[in-house]
């Protein structure tokens, strides 16, 4: 009996600190979380496609497979997490801002512009912009990110053979943010940003247009069904990545440009880079490490979308349809109480 009630007190407790939590607080919790556990799930890929993108020759010819065998027998398994902590960092504040802010504007818009309505254009302005807003802050997080991936360090002692260099240029995620501001100042933190923006734009309004399209047109009883998240969280975020993945390659060269051989041609802006890209490596090269990024989108995007509506419930953070009402509501009752006054 004692257990039960302290188990029911707790529960209580709990039940407490979430009813007073602001809406807002909720929805960047569920985001923070939803994406923590679908980057970590995801990992080893990124560090892959990472390698493939920047066009690693030791990588880029063995292949995908190759790859995983390469980074396993010279680094070991946590080779595969190389930067992920970085990854991890920056994802959870950018997915914590991206659901949240995403939300917030598709209130915002649907308070400010009622005649808009609520289909899937509506998700897909509000998608854009959160995206934006996501990126601005913490894209120097993402910079670390790939600088750190993209090093590839030797065990001690082992000389491996079709590696260009095995000395380490950063020792960690701070180190990498120092030498990075030293060297460049703020600036040189967000190298690449422009083609972030010009491809989250696109990306993360086509994420959200596509799964809350699809989610549309499932029956009510099944909205809630983990299997039915998975598969319109899957194929939301292939279409999505789709059509902006060059935007990506771009990006990464932008990042690590630094890193590479000093006779390697100058990146500067982000049409620049593409046309020099598609013109010295080839226009595939737009393209290299996208069949890794559709096995890492697939349960990426999933997971983040699941984990969502998941801790959206646990959290009790109303539907888009009742936080619109209550959006509502509570302007109604602020424009009675000025009238009053």
């Amino acid at each position: 009996m004692g257990k039960k009630g302290e188990e029911r007190g707790m529960g209580m407790f709990f039940d407490g600190i979430i009813e007073s939590m602001p809406l807002f607080v909720k929805e960047l919790i569920a985001g923070g979380v939803a994406g923590g556990l679908a980057k970590t799930a995801v990992a080893p890929l990124e560090r892959v496609k990472i390698l493939f993108q920047t066009r690693r020759a030791e990588f880029h010819s063995v292949g995908l497979f190759g790859s995983f065998k390469k980074i396993a027998k010279t680094e070991g398994v946590m080779g595969f997490y190389r930067g992920n902590g970085a990854s991890v960092a920056r994802i959870v504040p950018y997915a914590a801002l991206h659901y949240m802010t995403y939300e917030q504007y598709r209130r915002w818009i649907i308070d400010s512009f009622p005649g808009i309505g609520r289909g899937p254009v509506l998700d897909l302005v509000a998608g854009s912009f959160a995206g934006g807003t996501a990126v601005l802050f913490t894209y120097p997080l993402d910079l670390v990110r790939t600088k750190l991936a993209y090093q590839v360090v030797g065990p001690p002692k082992i000389n491996v053979k079709g590696l260009v260099n095995t000395e380490q240029v950063y020792n960690g995620i701070l180190d990498c943010f120092s030498k990075t501001y030293r060297g460049s100042g703020l600036r040189g933190l967000y190298r690449g940003v422009a083609p972030s923006l010009y491809g989250i734009f696109p990306y993360a309004g086509l994420k959200f247009y596509f799964y809350e399209e699809m989610k549309r047109r499932v029956p009510d009883d099944q909205k809630k069904n983990i299997m039915v998240n998975l598969v319109c969280g899957s194929v939301a975020g292939l279409l999505g990545q789709t059509f902006t993945y060059p935007l990506d390659v771009v990006r990464r060269q932008m990042q690590v440009q630094r890193l590479l051989a000093s006779n390697s041609p100058e990146l500067k802006g982000t049409m620049e880079t593409l046309v020099m890209i598609a013109k010295n490596q080839g226009w595939k090269q737009l393209f290299s490490g996208l069949s890794i990024n559709y096995l890492k989108v697939v349960p990426s995007v999933a997971i983040g979308f699941t984990v969502y509506d998941m801790m959206k419930s646990y959290l009790r953070v109303p539907s888009h349809d009742e936080a619109v009402i209550e959006v509502v509501t509570n302007k109604g009752n602020t424009q009675t109480s000025s009238l009053h006054t």
